[in-house]
């Protein structure tokens, strides 16, 4: 047999997060100890109410295929969350229920992305984005961005970078790995460029509900982002159960889409998953009962009190936030000040300090060996540790 593979892999890299990530299984198999700053996954299990009626579905036999844009009655649930949290009307009938947001956007993308298209994305940005782009035959062009926009897109750099053959504009708020913001009349200016450009515009809001007060506000004066859905039906928002909801391997997401495409991802769908995992959309109709939500919001508070000790700890070590962490659960910091190269920083602190975190040679092209990215998944006690072991590292 001849190693003939297609064409496109040869753009897709590694995610170097995942590699490290197995480098520190190895270490903990050798009976070191790491803390795991690296990956994006909250630490707390899902929610009781929501394992529960996972369980009783299956014990019901609720095991079979549902609708491939997913069970009615969640897609029902789905909408009142939008009218009861953000106050925006979304028909049941533009959404769809997807195999995490990942399979959301890749049914975006195969409704989508022509070959040769090309699709405009922040950088920093998460690396899988623009490896489903290409995927799908689409062209993934960079829009640096940095502190003086908050690493956020403005339209006038949108304006700028649009050439003739940009189709469209994919932007993520709150973002990884910075954690930042766009507020809803950002989001409108960017939908209006792209209207007036004849182009498509997706939001990946998958970190809803993970967004915190500014760090000098009262404990529990936590926020809501606003959601693109206010600004235009005619946007496509991507959102998911694994961050808020905290259901990771789960594997279920969602996505609201403009009207005229509905049948469009329907029919996708229909030929490239069949349906979403069904136990998991059962389960999800319980993630939005009272009873789970304050699960969630007490957790949302704990995140908040972890990403208040970190940053500050982590800056008086030498590390340079320059992103306001308004979301996610993130830390995008500027190491220049203390090594040359973040890969090689990320290998040494994994190797001597026992503290996994991210590089920022996997979120793009814009000055990556500046950056790297800690992630507060942890409890407070051990990030106390991890703040300790880099202090000791880098003689603090």
């Amino acid at each position: 047999m001849t190693y003939r593979p297609a064409r496109r892999l040869a753009d897709i890299e590694p995610f170097h997060v995942v590699e490290l990530l197995t480098r520190a299984r190895q270490l903990e198999a050798e009976g070191r100890d790491i803390i795991h700053m690296e990956v994006g996954e909250p630490d707390f299990p899902t929610p009781e109410p929501i394992t529960e009626a996972a369980i009783a579905a299956i014990r019901d036999h609720k095991t079979l295929y549902t609708q491939a844009l997913g069970l009615p009655e969640l897609r029902i649930a789905i909408s009142t969350f939008y009218r009861e949290r953000y106050g925006v009307t979304v028909p049941a009938s533009r959404i769809a229920v997807t195999n995490g947001a990942s399979g959301a956007l890749n049914l975006a993308f195969a409704a989508l992305a022509n070959p040769g298209d090309e699709w405009l994305l922040a950088d920093p940005g998460y690396p899988c984005n623009r490896h489903i782009l290409r995927t799908y035959e689409g062209v993934p062009r960079s829009i640096p961005v940095g502190p003086d926009s908050n690493f956020q897109p403005t339209p006038e750099q949108l304006v700028t970078a649009w050439k003739e053959r940009t189709t469209g504009l994919l932007v993520a708020s709150p973002a990884n790995p910075t954690g930042t913001l766009l507020s809803l009349p950002e989001i409108a200016s960017l939908a209006e460029v792209c209207r007036e450009k004849s182009g498509h515009f997706l939001v990946d809001e998958i970190y809803h509900g993970l967004t915190y007060a500014p760090q000098e506000a009262p404990l529990g004066a936590e926020i809501d982002a606003p959601t693109a859905c206010a600004a235009g039906d005619d946007i496509w928002v991507i959102n998911s159960f694994s961050k808020y909801f905290q259901m990771t391997g789960w594997r279920l997401g969602w996505m609201v889409i403009p009207e005229p495409y509905v049948r469009d991802v329907e029919k996708l769908a229909q030929n490239l998953t069949l349906c979403p995992s069904t136990p998991a959309q059962y389960a999800a109709l319980a993630a939005f009962a009272p009873a789970t939500i304050e699960i969630l919001e007490a957790r949302r508070a704990e995140f908040r009190r972890r990403r208040d000790f970190l940053a500050p700890a982590l800056e008086e070590i030498g590390f340079h936030i320059t992103a306001r962490p308004e979301g996610a659960f993130y830390l995008y910091c500027d190491c220049s000040a203390l090594a040359a190269d973040s890969f090689a920083l990320a290998r040494d602190l994994l190797e001597k300090a026992g503290v996994a975190a991210t590089p920022g040679l996997d979120f793009g092209s814009n000055e990556p060996e500046k950056h790297i990215r800690f992630a507060y998944t942890t409890e407070i006690p051990r990030l106390a540790e991890a703040v300790q072991r880099l202090s000791a590292y880098f003689g603090r």
